[in-house]
C-alpha cells in the first residue's frame, strides 16, 4: 500500500491499537469542504491507493472536487464487501461458474477466478404455501420447497464452497413464510 499523503496513523482503543487512514492529515488539504459521501469515497482511496489502480492523481483530483465543474477524472471504489440478493447474486455465481469453465477449456487454472472483495449472498424469499390446516403442513411446503429448488441451492452451495471471497457460511438461506416479515 501506498500512503502518498501520510495519512497512516494508529488508533488506540482500550489496549488494542487499530492502523488506520486519518483525514485529519490532510487538513491543509481543506477536506472539511467536501460532503459527507465524499470524504468516505476519500478515505477509501487512501485505503487502497497502490499507485495502479488508485494512484496519488485520483486522490488529488478528488481534493480538488468542484461541485459546479463536470466530472472530469474517474474514480475508482473498491468496496470492503459486496452483498447481494439472490436476483442478482445468482447470475453473479453463474458467470463465475462459466469463466471457471472458460479457463478450464483454455487449459488455465480456474481457481484464479473469484471475486476480488469479498461476496455475501443472501437468499430470502416467501415459501409457497401449498398446504395448510395440517400438522405437518410446514414440513410438506419446506419439502416441496427443496423439490423445486434443490438445484439452485445445490449450485450456490457449491459456489460457496469453491469460490474465494465467496466463503462458505456466507450465503444464508432464509426462507419465511407469507406474513413472517
Amino acid at each position: 500500500m501506498t500512503d502518498s499523503f501520510k495519512a497512516k496513523t494508529l488508533l488506540d482503543v482500550g489496549a488494542q491499537k487499530y492502523e488506520i487512514l486519518s483525514l485529519a492529515a490532510l487538513k491543509s488539504q481543506n477536506v472539511d469542504r467536501l460532503p459527507f459521501s465524499l470524504k468516505i469515497l476519500l478515505e477509501n482511496l487512501l485505503r487502497f491507493e497502490d499507485g495502479v489502480n488508485v494512484t496519488r492523481a485520483d486522490i488529488e483530483a478528488l481534493l480538488k472536487w468542484d461541485p459546479k465543474a463536470a466530472p472530469s477524472h474517474e474514480i475508482a471504489f473498491t468496496p470492503a464487501r459486496v452483498i447481494m440478493q439472490d436476483f442478482t447474486g445468482v447470475p453473479c455465481i453463474v458467470d463465475l461458474a462459466a469463466m471457471r469453465e472458460a479457463i478450464v477449456k483454455l487449459g488455465g487454472d480456474p481457481q484464479k477466478v473469484n471475486p476480488l472483495a469479498p461476496a455475501e449472498l443472501v437468499i430470502d424469499h416467501s415459501v409457497q404455501v401449498d398446504e395448510y390446516g395440517a400438522a405437518n403442513s410446514l414440513q410438506h411446503n419446506n419439502e416441496i420447497e427443496f423439490q423445486r429448488n434443490g438445484e439452485r441451492y445445490s449450485f450456490l452451495r457449491w459456489g460457496a464452497d469453491r469460490i474465494q471471497q465467496f466463503r462458505r457460511g456466507a450465503a444464508q438461506y432464509r426462507h419465511r413464510a407469507p406474513g413472517q416479515y
